[in-house]
């Protein structure tokens, strides 16, 4: 008899070690649940920065003229009057120097 639980208990040591140490659940499950936990947390901070440079942004464009100016010269391109504006137009790559424009044979 005292054989018989020693076989089962055995059997039973067995499966549960497979079942720790398999392919589906147990060590490799909580490995790679930790792995994506990591990720999200990288993600989190990444996010968290993110969020502290536009909260940062939004409270100079609510307080600092600077902020609002550059953003006008920037996006729209406002300049203050009395100041000259200067355009730079790069050459087209195609070498061609002059566009031709739709519809025109280009003679």
């Amino acid at each position: 008899m005292l054989r018989w639980v020693a076989l089962i208990l055995l059997l039973i040591l067995v499966g549960l070690q497979l079942k720790l140490w398999g392919p589906h659940g147990g060590m490799h499950e909580v490995q790679s649940l930790r792995v994506a936990v990591q990720k999200q947390k990288d993600e989190n901070d990444r996010l968290l920065q993110r969020n502290q440079a536009l909260g940062a942004d939004v409270q100079d464009l609510k307080t600092g003229e600077q902020a609002v100016e550059a953003r006008a010269r920037n996006e729209l391109g406002l300049i203050k009057p009395g100041e000259v504006f200067y355009q730079v137009v790069d050459k087209p790559a195609d070498g061609s120097s002059v566009p031709v424009p739709a519809g025109s044979s280009g003679r």
